[in-house]
Formats: C-alpha cells, sequence, structure tokens
C-alpha cells in the first residue's frame, strides 16, 4: 500500500472538555491522502464489484468551537475506495469544497452560481446520478458536484433548474431511474419543496406544499403512486440560530404527521397525524393491495430535546406505520426492540414491498454513540440476526449491493466502513448477506482512520438502471 499524495489542514487541538462529537471515532483526521493498492487483509474481494464505495461524514478542517459543535455541522468529507478484478485499487479522501472550506485551505473558490451565504459544505451523503458524484446535505445549500477521483469539480445547480434548497435524501425510482426529493430551507418559512430529478439530472418538477411550521425534513420515502413526506416536531429555532449551534430543536406541541402527496407531484398531500416522534430514515415503502400505504422506519422518541449536540436520545427502533386513505388514520407497530439506525436495503425493491432489511446498532450511552454490530431483519419470518465485528470494532451504515441485476432480494454483499478502537485503524468490510453473522468475505486495511460519519453508496462502473 503506498501513499502517493498528502495535503494537510492545520493542527487542530481539542479541549479537554471538547465536544464528544469531537473524540474517539469521531475525531477528525487531518489529512486528504491517496493510496492504491490497498492490502485485503482477509478473505477475497468479489470479482464482480467494480466501482467505488463512497462515505461522506462531517471533518472540521479547522477547530470547532465545542461549545456549540454539534456532529452534524462539521465540513463534509468523502471517502473512496475503488474495486476492480478483485483488487481496492484505491482510497482517497477529499473535504467537499465549499467556499469556506476552500478559503480555510488556502484554495481558490470553486465555481459557483449561488451566493456564498447559500452554501455549506455538504457533509451527509454523496451519489452518483445522470453520470455525476454528487455530495450532499439538507437546510438550503446545494449539491457539490465532485470528480470521479473525489476532487470537487464544482458548486451544482443541476444546469440551471434547481430553485434552491436540495436534501442529503433523495430516492431512486427503480423503475424510472428519477430521485424524487424532499427539500426544505428556515428562508422559506412554513413550507417544504417536492422535486423530482430526471435520468438527465436536471430538476423536471418542483412543488411548493405548505406546512404549520418549519420541521427539518431529513429523508422521504416512494411508492407506486405515492411520495411520503414528514413533518416531525424538530423545528427551526431562530434564537438558537442566532448562538451559532444548531438551530432545531425538538418542539412536542407543533405535533407529528405523515403525507402522501401524488408521485407525480399534481394534486395536495394528504396529512395522518401520528404520536410525536422523529423520523431520520425510512427503511422503505409500499402499498397494499387494499390501497394501504405501509412504512418502515426507524423511530426515535424525539431528538434534540435533550441531547443538542447529536440524534442521542433513543433507543430508536424499527417501527410500522400503516396509512389507510380510506379513513385517514395511522396505526402503529413495533418490528423490532433493537437500539439502530441508518436502515438500508435491496434498493432494486425502493417503493415496492420488500422482506429484508439492514442496520446498525445504535446505542447511546453517556452521550457516546456506538454501532457495534449490524442486523438483518427478515420480515417474513420475524426474525432478526447480528454480525458482530468484534471487541472494540464499530460499523457504519451497511450498504447492500445485489451479486446480479437478477439476483434474490438477500443474494449480495454488504458494505461498511469499520473502525477498530484497538489499533485506531479502519477498514472496508464486506459480508455476504446469506452468510451474515459469518466471516466478511474481505476485509480491506485502509491507509487512515476514518472518522464515524454518515451515508455512502455504492457507485457501480456499470449502471444498471435507467440513467442520463
Amino acid at each position: 500500500m503506498t501513499a502517493v499524495e498528502t495535503t494537510s489542514a492545520p493542527e487542530a487541538v481539542v479541549p479537554a472538555d471538547g465536544s464528544r462529537y469531537l473524540r474517539g471515532p469521531f475525531a477528525p483526521v487531518r489529512d486528504e491522502v491517496t493510496a492504491f493498492d490497498l492490502e485485503v487483509i482477509e478473505g477475497r474481494i468479489p470479482s464482480e464489484l467494480e466501482g467505488r464505495y463512497l462515505r461522506n461524514g462531517p471533518n472540521p478542517v479547522s477547530d470547532p468551537d465545542p461549545s456549540t459543535y454539534h456532529w452534524f455541522m462539521g465540513s463534509g468529507m468523502v471517502h473512496g475506495i475503488r474495486l476492480r478484478d478483485g483488487r481496492a485499487e484505491w482510497y482517497r479522501n477529499r473535504w467537499v469544497r465549499s467556499p469556506g472550506v476552500a478559503a480555510e485551505l488556502g484554495e481558490p473558490a470553486p465555481e459557483n452560481p449561488w451566493a456564498d451565504d447559500q452554501v455549506f459544505s455538504a457533509n451527509t451523503n454523496v451519489i452518483g446520478h445522470a453520470g455525476r458524484t454528487l455530495a450532499l446535505v439538507e437546510a438550503g445549500s446545494p449539491p457539490i458536484e465532485m470528480s470521479y477521483e473525489l476532487e470537487t469539480a464544482r458548486i451544482s445547480d443541476l444546469d440551471g433548474t434547481l430553485p434552491k434548497a436540495f436534501s442529503a435524501h433523495p430516492k431512486r425510482n427503480p423503475l424510472t431511474g428519477e430521485l424524487h426529493v424532499a427539500t426544505y430551507w428556515w428562508g422559506w418559512g412554513n413550507q417544504l419543496q417536492y422535486l423530482i430529478v430526471g435520468t438527465d439530472g436536471a430538476v423536471r418538477t418542483a412543488v411548493d406544499v405548505p406546512l404549520p411550521g418549519a420541521p427539518m425534513v431529513h429523508d422521504i420515502a416512494i411508492t407506486e403512486h405515492w411520495a411520503i413526506l414528514f413533518d416531525l416536531p424538530c423545528t427551526f429555532d431562530l434564537d438558537v440560530a442566532a448562538t451559532g449551534s444548531f438551530p432545531y430543536r425538538w418542539n412536542p406541541e407543533y405535533g407529528a404527521r405523515i403525507g402522501l402527496l401524488p408521485i407525480d407531484g399534481s394534486g395536495e398531500a394528504r396529512w395522518f397525524e401520528i404520536e410525536p416522534c422523529y423520523v431520520y430514515h425510512p427503511l422503505n415503502a409500499y402499498e397494499q393491495a387494499d390501497g394501504k400505504v405501509v412504512l418502515d422506519a426507524v423511530r426515535h422518541p424525539s431528538t434534540m430535546a435533550t441531547d443538542v449536540n447529536g440524534p442521542n436520545e433513543g433507543p430508536p427502533t424499527l417501527d410500522r406505520w400503516t396509512l389507510d386513505p380510506t379513513t385517514g388514520r395511522a396505526t402503529e407497530t413495533r418490528l423490532d426492540d433493537h437500539s439502530q439506525e441508518f436502515p438500508r436495503h435491496d434498493e432494486r425493491l425502493l417503493g415496492r414491498e420488500h422482506r429484508y432489511g439492514y442496520g446498525a446498532g445504535f446505542e447511546g450511552g453517556n452521550g457516546a454513540i456506538v454501532m457495534g454490530q449490524a442486523l438483518k431483519h427478515d420480515l417474513g419470518a420475524g426474525t432478526v440476526s447480528m454480525h458482530d465485528y468484534g471487541p472494540g470494532r464499530t460499523t457504519g451504515e451497511v450498504v447492500f449491493i445485489p451479486a446480479s441485476a437478477d439476483a434474490a432480494e438477500d443474494d449480495g454483499w454488504l458494505m461498511s466502513l469499520v473502525h477498530d478502537a484497538t489499533t485506531d485503524s479502519s477498514e472496508l468490510v464486506i459480508l455476504h448477506s446469506q452468510d451474515f453473522t459469518g466471516a466478511p468475505v474481505a476485509r480491506v486495511a485502509l491507509p487512515q482512520r476514518v472518522p464515524l460519519g454518515f451515508h455512502g453508496n455504492w457507485v457501480p462502473d456499470t449502471v444498471t438502471f435507467p440513467e442520463g
């Protein structure tokens, strides 16, 4: 393994009483590294895997104030591993250059069609769409386009078609290849905006959806006929924003609703009242033959109520809401009591009935979040399996990649980045979903630790869904 290029930021010093989200597995790394021919320390990388595993997360480029730092607010850094012919050809990590991050690194600002104050470093997700690599965040900032090798190319307005805000969690319809997006921005006031992005990478539909307030809207779900929207009681607080802290707080008086909007954006949303909670991430949703809509999602009892520096008010559990358009009522059931987050599934079935789902254990204690195990849900059998990565080892989000275009729903690989606290090192770990509790298919050593972060995806070099 040979590192051929390193770019460093100024040395950071985290105070002894600094935020828990700046220490241990969360601690930022200071270098951008390029490494080739990564060592496979166990097993064999499947030769069928040709593409990039990409993962985004917060990595402050300079010292944040630990009294106000929030896990969601750090500068974005994308980590990537390129696989081909059974080899891990390279690893790269790069800060996502917003104008502010570029200035702190002493670099020219990237091409930017927006006013600088509209753009902050995209730190939450990274996807491939229409031949582009896009780093994503929410709350009013646009996507930031990166090259195949993860250099920042430009701040994107999707070829002049994006009205303003984007989202960390677009959902790609496997039947059309289009993205469905729920966006928000405090400056809009009481609304969110629903977007459809075509396979050419341009916004073709933008619909304003009125709301009674200004909630944080992290994700969206879709079915064959519906976009599923969240209007939940974590809302914008101007007084908190003025302090420089994360500007959303738990607001139980606001109420909680799930909305059904026709997936083409026509008509008005129909809202279903639910018990107060917060949903960062749905697993999936689908329609039953009787017209009822099933939504499986990770339910937090609250967020930003007692821990205002991160989502640590668990246990978050896997729950199911069934929305009945005939009666206008929602019913809620618990699918699994294990504390968990980052739900994923076989996205060939996005919006259609699924049997299997995956997640990461999400244990909070004394303010520290630990994700020591991966979970596999068999919703048909009603069982849960666990993969334990070993003592001192924690996983990030687990991403499913089908073994082939026509493989069975659970015939594929699961990728995640795993941190080993005993060596303060990180690996790319590949499991097979049909041998979930068994030994990894492969473990790939990375040249430096990857801080615990948010979301990533497998971006194949050969695209098997509609693409522009």
